[in-house]
């Protein structure tokens, strides 16, 4: 067994056999490409890296020989563009597999890499490659973010390089191309462990995206998530549904995998059709799985009786809070318990149920040995079990493997998460007196109504169980006696539609399966909910929606 993530920690485990202890141990120049991409090519040159298939049908398998020499060939072409150490390139090329290869040369030549989704307008193009100082765009031809790149140019002050993978454009590099021509000559190492490597808009729910940078390290952090979370093996085919430009990709698809020694499933596909990602789980023998519940909630909608996940030995869960029922179908389904996991786009997974222990349905799970984290009130003191407090992790003078190393080029936000010892998630839960974590929502999103703190993600948990309910968000709204009382915004099934009857009922219904003061006295039928490009519902736009 090859175990190259052993090089890279310490650990140890209690007498259940759970991990308990991790320590990062990594040299001063350490770069994921060299140590962990390389190593396994020099060992296992023939060994499967990643296992690419899209929805026209095409399939390419890729070994960590054919990776690292990719990547050199990459790294090589880029570098004779005149890009180098500090540069910021950013990458918006789908589940496309030039992703694997080429993020690996940006790592190896030290530009900082910047993914992201090709939803994106020209407006926001514009603000990303002007607040990073973007040098070149990697896109897609699958999509129609080369015409937004276009329409934003003239006003992109730094860009100079746009190159098209997987097709050609009148005034755009053919990156495909380029790289093939190019020597897979390797490149000496320019980097060291603490310089900037990686860096994801985050998508806030107000304001501009701020920028969170990871330096080197960085990947080590994960193998927490793939060997100990989501207990991937040299043989699993661990697939994570994630598009490369958030966060998540780099959660469930390279870093960890590869360091557990895992080959990678990639799915290629623009819409979401449950039947068709149970159908390519199914025939590719996907062992290891992971994705946001709503996910989970389709599949069990579509029927997942027929063999489709018969080859899982595990299943992982993450992006939102874990609805109880889903987890309860999937296991009556699969026998399978759902593991889940919390973290963010500026760390690794913070929170979680770890390879071993036996989760609590709708839990986080217990805080990763890498993290000391803590639940704290307004003033900053710990609070005891049964209590909601903020997530905190509590930081010292030593560098804190897994976590971002600032907000990029705002000190001020920065600041404002990183305080009196601790970095400050800005997401609330309360703990269990078994150390379990259950979360309630961001700090900002928790509801004051008659004395009483009240978190919308139970709300919408119990809502989410009515048949009638498709979508929902809970937010306050203003009361004159109360000061909030809690709302709901509610997107329904098909074949339903609003009625006053339909309302007494969803109420009767939350009041029934939870505490009668957290039910909604206001709700609201709506055809979508207003969300960021993310994905998240954007609570804030609902409470400033002044209401008909």
């Amino acid at each position: 067994m090859l175990d190259i993530y052993k090089q890279f920690c310490k650990i140890g485990f209690n007498k259940k056999g759970i991990l308990n202890y991790f320590e990062p141990v990594y040299p001063e120049d350490f770069n994921f490409a060299y140590d962990c991409v390389d190593k396994i090519a020099e060992l296992e040159p023939d060994k499967t890296a990643l296992v690419w298939c899209n929805v026209a049908g095409e399939e390419r398998t890729f070994t960590f020989r054919e990776m690292r020499d990719l990547s050199n060939k990459t790294a090589n072409y880029l570098k004779s563009l005149g890009l180098k150490k500090g540069d910021a390139v950013m990458l918006i090329l789908k589940r496309n597999y030039q992703y694997w290869y080429t993020v690996l040369a940006l790592h190896r030549l030290g530009i900082i890499a910047i993914p992201a989704t090709n939803q994106l307008t020209a407006k926001d193009v514009i603000y990303r490659v002007n607040a990073a100082s973007v040098r070149a765009v990697i896109c897609s031809a699958e999509c129609d973010i080369a015409e937004h790149v276009e329409q934003s140019e003239s006003q992109c002050e730094t860009l100079e390089f746009k190159l098209l993978a997987r097709g050609t454009r009148e005034g755009w590099i053919d990156f495909d191309a380029m790289v093939d021509a190019s020597p897979d000559t390797p490149l000496p190492r320019v980097t060291k462990a603490t310089d900037p490597m990686l860096m994801y808009f985050t998508s806030g729910t107000t304001g501009y995206p701020k920028m969170a940078l990871h330096d080197f390290t960085y990947p080590i952090g994960h193998i927490i998530t793939a060997k100990f979370w989501q207990n991937l093996h040299e043989n699993s085919l661990h697939l994570t549904v994630a598009e490369t430009g958030w966060a998540k990709a780099s959660w469930g698809k390279i870093y960890g995998q590869w360091f557990a020694g895992a080959a990678v499933f990639v799915y290629d596909f623009d819409r979401f059709v449950p039947e068709d990602l149970l159908e390519t789980i199914k025939r590719h023998k996907v062992t290891s799985f992971c994705a946001p519940p709503t996910i989970f909630r389709f599949f069990i909608k579509a029927g997942i009786e027929g063999g489709y996940l018969d080859s899982l030995e595990y299943a992982t869960i993450a992006g939102e809070a874990l609805n109880p029922e889903v987890f309860n179908k999937f296991k009556e389904f699969t026998g399978l318990s759902l593991m889940e996991g919390f973290g963010q786009s500026e760390s690794t997974m913070m929170l979680g149920n770890l390879a071993g222990t036996t989760p609590k349905p709708g839990s986080m799970g217990k805080p990763s040995p890498l993290y000391r984290i803590s639940l704290v009130d307004d003033e900053g003191n710990e609070v005891p079990p049964g209590e909601v407090g903020e997530i905190v992790v509590k930081v010292d003078d030593r560098k804190q493997v897994g976590l971002f190393i600032g907000y990029y080029r705002n000190q001020e936000k920065t600041d404002e998460v990183w305080h009196d010892g601790y970095y400050h998630t800005g997401d609330t839960a309360w703990r269990d007196e078994d150390g379990y974590f259950w979360y309630v929502g961001r700090k900002d999103d928790i509801i004051k109504s008659s004395g009483y703190r009240i978190g919308p993600f139970e709300i919408e948990s119990v809502l989410l169980e009515h048949p009638a309910v498709m979508d929902c968000a809970i937010t306050g709204a203003p009361h004159p006696v109360r000061g909030q009382v809690v709302k709901a915004t509610i997107v329904l099934t098909s074949g339903y539609e609003p009625s006053e009857e339909l309302v007494k009922e969803l109420q009767t219904h939350v009041k029934n399966l939870t505490a009668p003061y957290k039910y909604p006295r206001i709700i609201e039928f709506v055809d979508e909910l207003p969300k960021t490009i993310s994905g998240k519902i954007r609570r804030v736009a609902i409470r400033e929606k002044k209401d008909q």
